[in-house]
């Protein structure tokens, strides 16, 4: 039976390992949090209906408790590893405690690289490195400018769900771009 705690560690056990080392980046961390969650999905089996695979239950409870471990990380972080800058001294900062930090300036100049025939080149290359349907909801969007519901009409997906394959696509251009067009 699928139910059975005594399968769980050998059925599901890398699995969930491996869902929160990707998301804790921690050894340590992710073994805790999967010994946490076996521990929760036991006391809560009676609330379990079956309307999921007990793997994706299971790692529900894993991602309630990873981000409860880094809610635990970012309240238990001391103060000098949230500012390893200089900080002037600030009406917030005396005030309320909160850093204030004014932003660097940005000598990036988006007409010459835009004018730049290599930059293209690389954006291109990048571009064709995103998967479908990524890149074409983010090629729709975003560099032939179509209207939010003729894509999400043509794709049957939502807005939301398009502005997270857009946000996604942007990440992986972000970091391709990064790598081969300079840091």
């Amino acid at each position: 039976m699928a139910t059975d705690p005594k399968d769980w560690l050998e059925n599901y056990g890398d699995y969930l390992y491996r869902f929160a080392l990707s998301r804790l980046h921690d050894r340590e961390a992710a073994e805790d949090a999967v010994q946490e969650t076996f521990l929760a999905a036991i006391r809560g089996l009676d609330s379990y209906t079956g309307d999921v695979e007990v793997k994706y239950w299971l790692r529900g409870i894993l991602r309630n408790k990873t981000v409860d471990h880094i809610r635990r990380a970012v309240r238990e972080m001391p103060l000098a590893e949230l500012t390893d800058y200089d900080e002037p001294p600030s009406r917030l900062r005396s005030i309320f405690g909160i850093p204030a930090r004014k932003v660097e300036s940005w000598s990036f100049d988006p007409a010459s690289v835009c004018e730049n025939k290599e930059f293209w080149d690389v954006f291109s290359s990048c571009l064709s490195k995103i998967k479908s349907p990524l890149r074409e909801v983010y090629t729709l969007k975003e560099i032939e400018g179509s209207a939010t519901d003729e894509i999400c009409r043509e794709f049957g997906i939502t807005p939301n769900n398009l502005w997270v394959m857009v946000h996604r696509a942007r990440k992986q251009l972000k970091r391709c771009l990064l790598r081969n067009w300079g840091a």
